[in-house]
């Protein structure tokens, strides 16, 4: 009795072109096209995971630079204050302070001055 593999290869095609939906022309109805354009997308999809971790770093970094800088400190200076004072705080924290809470990011500002002062 011969294996008649129609089935199997009919779901191994579908699979790829249900995640084509939404991609133009024949990249969304061709097999071969479309499993080309989805096995690039999720390339793709895997190195910008990466790639907003390392943009959303860079924009806390700028944040709190324009923070630091509005209370008289460089980011250097100031993340080296804050190691000295013991504080803790991640970027993604100092950054929200700077732009939604001035107040507290200029006492945070102040601290980190006043430990490396000593």
């Amino acid at each position: 009795m011969r294996v008649k593999r129609g089935l199997a290869s009919h779901r191994r095609h579908k699979k790829y072109l249900t995640a084509a939906k939404g991609f133009r022309g024949g990249r969304s109805r061709l097999y071969r096209t479309a499993r080309e354009a989805v096995e690039r997308s999720l390339q793709y999809s895997f190195v910008g995971r990466k790639l907003r971790k390392r943009d959303f770093r860079k924009l806390w970094i700028l944040r709190i630079n324009a923070g630091a800088r509005l209370n008289g400190l460089s980011y250097s200076r100031f993340m080296h204050g804050l190691s000295v004072a013991g504080i803790e705080l991640n970027r993604k924290v100092l950054a929200d302070m700077a732009v939604y809470h001035k107040d507290d990011f200029a006492t945070v500002v102040e601290q980190a001055k006043a430990a490396l002062n000593k």
